[in-house]
């Protein structure tokens, strides 16, 4: 299983951890390393407001006594993290209902294998619904995944009405006595009007078959689009409310700065994170790790 450290070596190498290297071991700062500090935060994509909060409570800590600015860096980073409870998976008389969003080849396809899996392992029952019936490959990937880990999926024809793949996927989980249902939606430009229009159609068709479904509706976000992918989740957010996001590819990204705009700008927590290509590499989004990871603590760049 791969390490919060190790997933961001690429992100604490480019970045972050040249931010902490100036900080160490300093009794005072200039305007010269301000500027290449404020530079560096912005080039891993960390949302400008936070750069000019966090520049200035770097320099009150070289002014006047009190927490280190390595402590000041690792505070105010954590602070612009939206706290969380962790996601409890757990038994009920209806299903847990998880809409899956985002882009094309960000890798909601493998994220929702795994997240079903995730659950298996708290011994509950998933389904996964495959609503993707643009490409053939998107049902069959989710398919052969549901084959691996022993889960069912429910697939409609190519070009089919997704929404009504939506609606058997909870019929099936209902008839199953499943815990948790996951939809994987096919992936979508957020510019495309039309495909958009659809997520709605698929909410509505939950909806429909259930009562207030879905309870979460999560987008995920590769890391390695560094800002453009908080554009991509304000549109989805437009279409679809969404509840929480899962970070994918981080350990390809160094732009992972990006993470702290889902907070915010999107206002929603972070619900689970890809540090790898593995089986159990999808791991809930653990703040202090990731912040510890990112700016060379030890113990997060283990």
């Amino acid at each position: 299983m791969v390490t919060w450290g190790k997933a961001l070596t690429r992100a604490r190498k480019s970045f972050f951890g040249k931010v902490s290297s100036l900080l160490l071991g300093r009794s005072s700062i200039d305007g010269e390393d301000i500027e290449d500090i404020e530079e560096m935060l912005l080039g891993a994509d960390v949302p400008v407001r936070l750069v000019v909060d966090l520049t200035s409570h770097l320099e009150e800590s070289f002014s006047k006594k009190g927490p280190s600015p390595m402590e000041t860096l690792k505070t105010a980073l954590l602070n612009s993290l939206i706290p969380r409870e962790p996601v409890e998976w757990k038994k009920g008389e209806k299903p847990c209902t998880v809409l899956m969003v985002g882009v094309n080849g960000t890798g909601k396809t493998t994220t929702s294998a795994k997240l079903a899996q995730r659950v298996m392992t708290k011994g509950l029952i998933p389904v996964l619904g495959a609503t993707d019936t643009f490409r053939a490959a998107g049902s069959e990937q989710l398919r052969l995944w549901g084959e691996r880990i022993g889960c069912r999926v429910v697939t409609g024809s190519q070009g089919g009405d997704a929404a009504a793949v939506a609606y058997d996927s909870m019929q099936a989980a209902r008839s199953d006595n499943a815990d948790v249902l996951i939809v994987d939606t096919a992936g979508r430009m957020h510019t495309r009007g039309p495909l958009m229009q659809e997520l709605r159609k698929v909410c509505g068709s939950l909806d429909k078959c259930l009562s207030g479904k879905p309870d979460e509706t999560w987008i995920v976000l590769d890391a390695t689009q560094g800002q453009n992918a908080i554009m991509q989740a304000r549109v989805f957010n437009d279409m679809v409310p969404l509840t929480g996001a899962v970070i994918s590819k981080l350990d390809g990204s160094s732009k992972a700065g990006f993470v702290f705009s889902v907070a915010s700008e999107l206002n929603i927590p972070i619900r689970y994170a890809g540090l790898g290509e593995g089986e159990r590499d999808l791991v809930p989004f653990d703040p202090a790790g990731f912040v510890d990871a990112l700016i060379g603590v030890e113990g997060g760049a283990s």
